[in-house]
């Protein structure tokens, strides 16, 4: 099989290698899509922001967003077949722990990540644990499930967690894949979005895929921007995607007091003022990371019922044997969301 490995410094292979075989309570997915993510950056850098060991050696396959159909099953395999749809969740645990009993894998202390840890879907085949396929409605192709493991499952169960709602306004800001997905998601949800960036291409992605306003941050005060639109009060829920100290320092200030802030985007520092930020705003302030499996359905029936154009995020497909050309043009911000597909 074709596979993809990151050497180093920015260089990409794709390389012939043995179809793995699965193990007892694994499966053999032929991949159908499989999507980049600014986190596989950090593995063409040669600098990976998640991920054990084995990650910095270039021998793993990346991927972490990947779907297609079931291939092989192997021994004890009882809960999905040859043939069915299937995209993968990208966090594998010990399955015993309290965080895994209760479906949070990538909390588990001893989590290995699809794609950094243990080989990922961009390949012609992979395998993963039984319990890591998730199934795909007919109404989902395999593109969008792909998308939909990582930015709108992420999207969803941090918005879930914020209650966001038609009576709220919601401002994201950073407006790349993750970004996108959470306008997506505050849309069907029946919120006011606003978008925040400094591109004036991924605004205007953001206002074809719903948002109510779009303000860029490079030509004017988000915060001040962000009042004006809401009678000085700020926004009710802030979604920070940027991972940037500016993003983040604007997400804090543009919410209003008693307000909802979430910080999505990777960031290894950022200088706050908790005092007046967050203490004597009643700030409720989470992370957003990935999603509990047990919501998955939930998540798949939400994109269907609302008929959430999630395929509208992306912008570019590439065939595999493509890799480099793809993740070239991907580092370079001239992508939005692309996605390698098989026929």
């Amino acid at each position: 099989m074709k596979a993809v490995l990151f050497p180093g410094d920015r260089r990409v292979v794709v390389v012939d290698r043995a179809t793995p075989e699965p193990g007892p309570g694994e499966v053999l997915i032929k991949l159908r899509a499989s999507a980049i993510c600014r986190s596989d950056m950090g593995l063409y850098y040669g600098t990976p922001i998640v991920g054990g060991d084995a990650t910095g050696t270039g021998q793993i396959v990346p991927g972490h967003e990947p779907a297609g159909e079931v291939a092989t099953v192997g021994p004890g395999v009882s809960t999905v077949k040859v043939g069915d749809r299937v995209a993968a969740y990208l966090a594998i645990g010990c399955g015993h722990c309290s965080w895994c009993q209760r479906g949070y894998l990538f909390l588990c202390p001893k989590w290995k990540c699809l794609g950094f840890d243990v080989d990922g879907g961009d390949a012609d085949y992979l395998v993963v644990p039984e319990g890591n396929c998730l199934p795909l409605p007919d109404g989902i192709s395999y593109e969008v499930g792909a998308v939909m493991t990582d930015m709108v499952g992420t999207q969803y169960a941090t918005q879930d967690r914020l209650e966001v709602s038609g009576v709220d306004t919601v401002a994201v800001v950073g407006m790349g894949p993750m970004g996108s997905a959470g306008v997506l998601i505050a849309k069907a949800r029946g919120a006011k979005v606003v978008a925040v960036d400094v591109l004036d291409d991924r605004l205007a992605m953001a206002t074809r895929l719903g948002a109510d306003a779009v303000v860029n941050s490079k030509e004017t005060d988000p915060v001040a921007a962000l009042r004006a639109l809401t009678g000085g009060e700020g926004v009710d829920v802030t979604i920070d995607c940027s991972g940037n100290p500016a993003g983040q320092n604007a997400a804090l200030d543009a919410a209003r007091k008693m307000g909802r802030v979430a910080f999505i985007g990777e960031s290894r520092k950022t200088e706050i003022n908790p005092s007046d930020q967050l203490i004597r705003k009643l700030l409720t302030v989470i992370g957003g990371w990935y999603f509990p499996i047990w919501q998955w359905p939930e998540i798949a029936r939400f994109v269907v019922e609302r008929n959430i154009d999630v395929a509208g995020m992306i912008t570019h497909r590439f065939p595999l044997g493509e890799a480099a050309e793809a993740f070239r043009m991907f580092d370079q911000r001239l992508t939005e969301k692309a996605v390698f597909v098989w026929e």
